[in-house]
């Protein structure tokens, strides 16, 4: 009788606890969010107008411009020619396998030609920034960033009174087995070179870009970002967002080159922009639409460096 009452006891007491746990699930339920679905805004498709094109042997990596001249870039060289005749003006050159390995991109500011350069498609990554006097277009200032986790550098611009700049993994040749091309990223240094931010770039661009990254960025003079991959024929037009460690996407542009550097015409009024065509050998220069920016959404210029 004592085990009867006692199998009794706990199955009564397994029967209680079961239907308390049924009123709880019940009740937790009842109290559940109902969450809308998260929705992007939708990103625009836009055309750039295409000014001219000139031939340049130079044209592999990318292009930069200042007033007079374009400049055309290649892993080793860089061409100096002018707007008006398109005729070559002065070149510098670097031997092969020598000490500049693999220059990815240039901007032109107050005579001086800034450029990102890599140890592509040697691992460990490392990257160094190369300065080129415009008058004489010889080399004029080296600072090395050696070796870091961020990825191989393949451009940086001006972001205020601070750097920013873009990291590049790769899928293929040069790249690392344990970070493939989504690794790659946009990073905020203060102006010694110190780590102070960065975000992700979002996958409606990264996967466009795969399994490469970008090859060139800048800030636009909208306080925007505009980023080109590898080989398509698009530039990225991307935004801070409100929230979170990701770039939001706002702009797609049309833009008639094959991906890799470009840069800005900052001595233009206008929105032009020069790159190139690495098939055919030659810079570009473009007109870019302006960009109409979505709520919710900053440009890296409004962007506070802290708390």
């Amino acid at each position: 009788m004592t085990n009867l009452r006692g199998l009794f006891a706990m199955m009564l007491s397994r029967l209680l606890l079961t239907t308390s746990m049924l009123i709880l699930s019940t009740s937790a339920a009842a109290q559940r969010l109902a969450l809308p679905e998260w929705e992007p805004a939708p990103v625009a498709s836009l055309q750039a107008e295409e000014l001219r094109r000139y031939p340049a042997v130079e044209a592999g990596q990318g292009a930069a411009a200042d007033r007079e001249y374009f400049y055309a870039i290649v892993n080793t060289a860089i061409g100096k020619y002018s707007k008006s005749s398109g005729e070559l003006a002065a070149r510098w050159m670097s031997p092969r396998r020598g000490l500049i390995r693999h220059l990815n991109s240039c901007y032109a500011e107050a005579g001086r030609l800034y450029c990102a350069n890599s140890n592509f498609p040697e691992i460990p990554m490392a990257s160094s920034i190369e300065v080129f006097a415009t008058d004489t277009m010889r080399h004029a200032d080296s600072f090395s960033l050696g070796i870091l986790e961020e990825g191989s550098l393949t451009w940086f611009d001006r972001l205020g009174d601070d750097w920013v700049a873009g990291f590049a993994h790769y899928d293929e040749d040069g790249g690392l087995a344990y970070k493939d091309h989504s690794f790659a990223s946009i990073v905020r240094f203060d102006q010694d070179w110190r780590r102070i931010g960065g975000w992700m770039i979002p996958e409606t661009v990264i996967d466009r870009m795969q399994p490469h990254a970008a090859s060139g960025g800048a800030i636009g003079p909208d306080g925007l970002l505009y980023l080109t991959g590898h080989d398509r024929p698009e530039m990225y037009v991307l935004a801070v967002a409100a929230m979170g460690p990701k770039l939001a996407h706002v702009a797609t542009i049309a833009i008639d080159l094959e991906g890799q550097a470009f840069a800005w015409d900052r001595s233009s009024e206008q929105r032009i922009v020069y790159g190139i065509s690495r098939p055919n050998r030659e810079v570009r220069a473009f007109r870019l639409p302006p960009i109409d920016l979505p709520e919710d959404v900053t440009r890296l210029t409004a962007v506070k460096r802290g708390f």
